[in-house]
Formats: structure tokens, sequence, C-alpha cells
């Protein structure tokens, strides 16, 4: 594909992927699947329980994960099992959060626990608190994904990550709302997990804008969570539109013949 340098190798030849009319058929050309594209480091991740929202983002191929809490669980007005097990039917490999109600550390546990059972693919949410954190430690040491949610300091990033959090969820919105740059927070803490050379990741939520979304992933964010309007925000540009009009009205001039 790329030579060292960044330019396109010799013999590479790249097609848009369009539908074009011959006759009464219609072709469509596709071009095989290029060689050297591994798995993509950065992630999307839906904010929502509404089975109708995940089909629709999971069409586009984009989002890998489903973020609930309490506050998105109640918008559907299903009992909590129930949403669960319709998540999960919609696709088995989706990565699912879910977040314990418990406020004591014990508590935490035996939810994370139930929780962890659901399916393989579940990562508890467990919140930042100094209870939250002693559960995180115990169940980092069963093996149970955890992601520490509602942070909104560099120093509570640091302390989730000793316990053993595979994730921690700066909210920046929030932040921005009273006045704080969330951006900087999530620079400060990859550049203090890189530093330190941990494994814990950053999942981003609380996102406003499109905008924010290149921003976090351009300083290093691993995961972001948004809302399907964001998702959907990401995909557009009037130039697309523009162009794509261009393009449909150049081809009504090719003759047929």
């Amino acid at each position: 594909m790329h030579d060292a340098n960044g330019t396109l190798a010799s013999g590479c030849i790249i097609f848009n992927l369009r539908s074009y009319s011959v006759g009464s058929d219609t072709q469509l050309f596709s071009v095989p699947a290029m060689p050297g594209l591994g798995a993509n480091s950065m992630q999307i991740f839906l904010d929502t329980a509404n089975i109708a929202e995940i089909k629709k983002s999971l069409a586009t191929g984009v989002v890998s994960g489903v973020t609930t809490n309490p506050s998105i669980i109640s918008r559907e007005n299903k009992p909590f099992d129930t949403c669960i097990a319709e998540i999960i039917a919609v696709d088995p490999n989706l990565t699912v959060l879910l977040e314990v109600l418990a406020m004591d550390t014990q508590g935490m546990i035996s939810e994370a626990r139930k929780l962890n059972n659901i399916s393989n693919n579940i990562v508890v949410k467990i919140p930042m608190t100094p209870e939250g954190l002693a559960a995180v430690k115990v169940l980092s040491q069963e093996g149970i994904k955890t992601t520490v949610t509602l942070v909104f300091s560099l120093n509570q990033a640091i302390a989730a990550s000793c316990v053993g959090a595979d994730y921690v969820a700066p909210f920046i919105g929030r932040l921005e709302d009273i006045d704080t740059d969330g951006t900087e927070l999530v620079n400060t803490i990859k550049r203090t997990f890189e530093t330190q050379k941990n494994k814990t990741k950053i999942i981003v939520a609380s996102i406003r804008t499109p905008k924010a979304v290149s921003t976090l992933f351009s300083i290093g964010c691993d995961i972001i969570t948004m809302p399907l309007n964001i998702l959907e925000g990401m995909f557009k540009h009037p130039l697309t539109d523009a162009g794509l009009k261009k393009f449909n009205e150049d081809w009504q001039k090719v003759p047929a013949k």
C-alpha cells in the first residue's frame, strides 16, 4: 500500500465503491480488502440501551461497545434484566458497560460478580469513591474487568489505576459545564499513564460535540463513548454532500451506450 515515505506503492489502484446502472441492470463494483489493515486501537462506544439505536449504529461498522448507566437504563422503561438481555442478543460480541448501584464495597463486589456472569463481554462500572476503589482492587484480582467512572481529576485516575482498573472514565462535558478544560485533563491522564507504562485505558464520556471526538482521539484517547447524535454528526460534512451531488450530476451526462 504505502512505501516508507508514506506514498502509495506502485501497482496500487483505488476505486470508488459505487453502483452504476448499465442498461437495465445495476452493477456494484467492490474492491477486495486491503492487506496489512489490522484491528484499530481507537474504539467508539454508544451511550444507550435503546435497541433501535444500537442496531442503527452497529450497521455503520463503527461501534464496538455500548455504555449504560442507571439514567440510560431508566429511559427504556423495561426491567433491567430484560434490557440487558436484549442488548446482548443484538450482538453477543458487543462490549457492554454495566454500572453497580450499591454504595458500599461489599455490595459493589457482589453486584459486579453477578453482572460479570451475564456475559464474557461485560465491563463493570464502579464509582470513583474510596469504597469503589476497594471493590475494584478485589475485582481486578478476580479477573473481572472494571471501569472506574465519574473521574474528574488526575489524582482520581491515578488512584483507579493503582487498584487495577482496566479503564478510567473522565466526564469531560460535565467539566466544561463548570468552565474546566476536560480535554486537558484527558491529555494529562494519558501522558501520566504513558510515563508510568501502566495498562489502564481511558474511556472518555460526556461528549457534547463531534469536534471533541477528533480532538480527544488526536491526543491518544483509547475509547470514546457518545450518544447517537454525536456519532451521526461525525459522518457529516457539507463538502462531502456537495462532492457527491456533483459526481451524481456529472454521471447523468455519461451516455448509456
